[in-house]
């Protein structure tokens, strides 16, 4: 199935648990798989997962990642209290209050703000419980991102084919004509050499001979073929199911350079407006095949 690179996910995860996920993925058309996380820090352990499930659906495009978490009432740091340490400075205050016969105004908060009394310790987090949570709400806006992506890839896979319908009939009418240019040129010639030598005698065998090398020349019979050939095989490739972008890509490229054969060989000016029609829908049949992954 045909997908676009363009696309859109998100996901939350279902309440009642002790923390939530907000998960929002887009992604834009790009030569390569270039994929960007952003996430809280104390989950940036949990990156390599999160890549390879989103590897997993999408091969191609430019995809950005918003992991967002929510904790509900739940404790993730404790407070310790230095019992040791804090009669140690309480011992030394009372020293130096009764050395120096000073007032004596200590107090708790005198004493808390000491290094090391109270300390906030964060507890560790059990990633693999995290990784349960995040991973379903995460599966959520893949599959969404990829659904978006499949219902615009079947648009520009139907676009794509109308274009090629026209393009074959546009090449039917230059295959028509291809005969009528040698005949064409024939007879100007004819013409020509009749002005040039008035009441002289034209030798019919240079003439053929002329029409023979001209005709030789601007045959693109083979041309014909090939620009066919890269169109069946342009709607073939439509049909499979795996990333096809570069594939397209390079049958574009082909379809053109046999247009742009047609067009140098081609001295009539009909078969050169077909060609150059030929050309305008091959250009944006590119253009679709940008968007595809």
């Amino acid at each position: 199935m045909v997908k676009s690179m363009t696309g859109f996910g998100r996901a939350i995860s279902e309440e009642g648990t002790g923390r939530s996920f907000t998960i929002e993925i887009k992604t834009v058309n790009h030569r390569y798989f270039d994929l960007n996380v952003r996430m809280p820090r104390s989950l940036v352990s949990l990156e390599n997962k999160v890549r390879q499930s989103i590897k997993n659906k999408v091969s191609r495009g430019k995809v950005d990642v918003f992991i967002s978490q929510n904790l509900y009432g739940k404790e993730d740091a404790e407070i310790n209290f230095n019992e040791k340490l804090s009669d140690n400075y309480v011992n030394c205050l009372q020293k130096i209050r009764d050395r120096y016969d000073v007032a004596d105004n200590i107090s708790v908060s005198l004493i808390a703000r000491f290094p090391e009394v109270i300390t906030l310790e964060k507890k560790e987090e059990d990633l693999e419980a995290v990784w349960q949570s995040l991973s379903q709400p995460l599966n959520n806006a893949v599959e969404a991102l990829v659904n978006m992506r499949e219902k615009e890839g079947t648009k520009l896979c139907e676009d794509i084919i109308c274009k090629c319908r026209f393009i074959n009939e546009l090449v039917n009418e230059v295959e028509k004509r291809a005969p009528l240019v040698v005949e064409d040129y024939k007879q100007r010639l004819e013409n020509r050499l009749q002005e040039l030598l008035q009441n002289s005698s034209i030798d019919e065998n240079r003439i053929a001979a002329e029409v023979a090398i001209f005709a030789d020349k601007a045959a693109i019979d083979e041309e014909i073929v090939r620009l066919n050939s890269h169109i069946e095989q342009l709607k073939e490739t439509l049909k499979k199911e795996e990333p096809i972008g570069r594939k397209l890509d390079f049958i574009i490229q082909e379809m053109n350079r046999e247009a742009n054969t047609i067009c140098s060989k081609a001295s009539d000016l009909e078969t050169v407006n077909l060609v150059i029609n030929i050309k305008n829908y091959i250009e944006k049949i590119r253009e679709q095949t940008q968007n595809i992954e």
